[in-house]
């Protein structure tokens, strides 16, 4: 993998220079989505990480003028809140360290269904995770999005806290709120017997691979670029996994082939698909750059296609 600390730039080299050779422009793309990747994923401050992408990209206003690019546009929305098909609330459920919160959305007038767990991000419970549980609801499922940063007050208003949030959160505690919430699901009436299935993103995807080694109950798993977890937790595995990984993503990726040899070795029901020259958090369409539509919109068709044969 490069090494950022060998990059050594002159002034002018960087996006105030236009960027005109193809090759630099790549390179230089890959370090700053590495560096920003590192700054989301790490303690690092956020004072650093300025300091580190203003060197890269040649001067204080080439840098502020990367920034809206890689932070991405909190406010997108693929299915709109109020969206004249759909049920959604903020409901709570009982969880073994007192009331989960979490966000609700189904099809409107709908009986019994299928029902699927939506797992956020590092960033907690927030409107792109709340998007995506009215897309499932959109497909057809009761969808619960649960704010796994409950036990701490819930997910704060800022990003970066929300991050710190997570950082210190337990991730025993998180796994026993996560699978609160599928015992929550299976005893619902609004939810059609014993059809639980789980989609998460990055720290959510880490989370599903944990669920589902640890939760009997669980139908159906998906996935989305999450670290594999120990390995001794795959004998625990029952339920069918979709586990979908980016091809630029090199920090979740170096685990990947021993965990689905691993999954493949004990007979696990598992399939997979890396999708080429995308970044971590491609389906993520509030993460400016890194969002790929493309394979976003791919992979979440065929997560739909796994849950709709699994879940029934």
């Amino acid at each position: 993998m490069f090494d950022r600390e060998t990059l050594h730039l002159r002034p002018g080299e960087g996006r105030e220079a236009g960027w005109r050779n193809p090759n630099e422009e790549t390179l230089m793309e890959r370090v700053i989505l590495d560096l920003y990747d590192e700054f989301r994923h790490t303690p690092m401050p956020r004072r650093e990480f300025l300091d580190r992408l203003t060197k890269l990209a040649g001067g204080a206003a080439a840098a502020t003028a990367l920034l809206p690019a890689l932070e991405g546009d909190a406010e997108a929305a693929k299915v709109a809140p109020n969206d004249p098909r759909l049920e959604t609330a903020a409901i709570t459920y009982p969880g073994p360290a007192g009331a989960v919160k979490a966000y609700q959305a189904r099809p409107k007038g709908a009986g019994a269904l299928p029902a699927v767990l939506v797992i956020h991000e590092n960033r907690g419970l927030n409107d792109h995770i709340r998007d995506v549980a009215r897309k499932a609801a959109v497909a057809g499922f009761h969808a619960l999005a649960p704010d796994l940063l409950s036990r701490k007050g819930g997910t704060p208003p800022v990003q970066e806290q929300a991050i710190a949030a997570i950082r210190d959160l337990a991730r025993e505690d998180a796994l026993a709120d996560a699978r609160a919430g599928v015992a929550f699901l299976q005893k619902s009436s609004q939810v059609a017997a014993g059809k639980v299935g789980t989609v998460g993103f990055c720290w959510g995807g880490a989370m599903v691979n944990l669920i589902a080694a640890n939760e009997p109950a669980l139908k159906a798993g998906v996935a989305f670029y999450g670290f594999p977890p120990d390995l001794k937790l795959v004998a625990g595995i029952r339920a069918p996994l979709f586990l979908i990984y980016a091809g630029n993503d090199a920090r979740v990726n170096a685990g990947v082939p021993a965990y689905l040899d691993a999954l493949k070795k004990a007979g696990k029901n598992v399939v997979s698909e890396t999708y080429p020259n995308v970044e971590h958090a491609f389906h993520n369409d509030t993460a400016g750059t890194r969002y790929n539509q493309k394979a976003a919109d791919d992979a979440w068709a065929k997560a739909v296609a796994f849950f709709k044969k699994h879940l029934g």
